[in-house]
């Protein structure tokens, strides 16, 4: 089958939610890189997720989840089948010391609204740019919390379309990894739960976690974020420092000078050229220190033909 059949029988399921033929996924990428999918799916209700997941497995269609493309590298030929992208399912509702957030919804946005209802716990995530699908499925974590340190639960769904909750324990969550990233579930939403908190106090953490890094990230270029896991007994952006490779890179692409654990777009970069230069950066440090930096974002898509 082609795209355009796709689109035309998606037509009839997804209703409130978008469909896009040939989407150029630089739009919606934190790098600003990636060529195009062959059909974007942007499901407007949970009901509409599951009906292209299920389209997607009976057709047997490749499927991805871009989430809001805050850690992932998407290569310049695009992404072949169906790419979901959960920005329409974004629901924040706060009860008491509870937050249930859908997938879709920016983890900056659920800690910022936390921290405004006068609950602490979420204030390390006021910077972090993904979704909470995203940042379920990888941990994410900075200046000593992590969501294992919050979550309760979490609705997810397998590539059959069958959803099911998962505990805390059941998620397995441990440092950038999970049984959602493990097992390739698409989350649908999660549920955390907090305390009860000092308003001013809440705020200074969350004004000092900001300044943090706002001075130390190169916030005003395109990047993924940290490229890569902090090694065992070593610092990613410090092995990369000492390696010499700050300002250095190929095409527009560029080890950032301001923090050396991001690799930035700085000049029209291609996929390629981001890419390039990951690769230079983990033979450098492994030339240097013999240690073998890992990934922590997801490069996925097609070499240009």
């Amino acid at each position: 089958m082609s795209k355009y059949i796709w689109l035309e029988e998606l037509k009839n399921v997804i209703k409130t939610g978008e469909l896009f033929v040939d989407e150029p996924l630089n739009k919606y990428t934190k790098t600003k890189l990636g060529g195009s999918a062959d059909l974007l799916v942007m499901p407007g209700t949970m009901d509409e997720m599951e009906a292209a997941v299920k389209y997607a497995y009976k057709n047997e269609i490749p499927l991805l989840l871009l989430g809001n493309g805050s850690n992932m590298v998407v290569r310049d030929g695009g992404v072949r089948g169906i790419v979901l992208h959960m920005s329409k399912l974004d629901t924040i509702v706060i009860n008491g010391t509870h937050v249930h957030a859908e997938a879709g919804a920016h983890i900056i946005d659920v800690s910022r609204q936390s921290a405004a209802a006068c609950l602490t716990g979420f204030e390390f995530a006021c910077g972090i740019p993904g979704s909470v699908g995203g940042a379920m499925a990888m941990n994410a974590g900075a200046y000593g919390g992590e969501i294992k340190d919050i979550i309760v639960q979490a609705t997810v769904m397998d590539r059959t379309g069958k959803i099911f909750v998962l505990s805390k324990d059941e998620l397995e969550l441990g440092y950038r990894q999970s049984i959602i990233a493990k097992n390739g579930l698409f989350v649908l939403s999660a549920d955390f739960k907090l305390e009860e908190g000092n308003q001013s106090e809440i705020d200074a953490k969350v004004a000092d976690l900001t300044f943090q890094r706002e001075s130390k990230q190169p916030l005003e270029y395109p990047s993924a974020g940290s490229v890569f896991k902090r090694p065992v007994g070593y610092f990613a952006g410090k092995l990369i420092q000492d390696s010499g490779l700050q300002g250095k890179g190929f095409g527009g692409a560029e080890v950032s000078e301001k923090h050396a654990g991001f690799i930035i777009n700085k000049n029209n970069a291609t996929a390629s050229d981001y890419i390039q230069t990951i690769e230079m950066v983990k033979k450098e440090v492994k030339n240097r220190f013999n240690v073998e930096l890992e990934l922590e974002v997801k490069i996925v898509g097609e070499e240009p033909q």
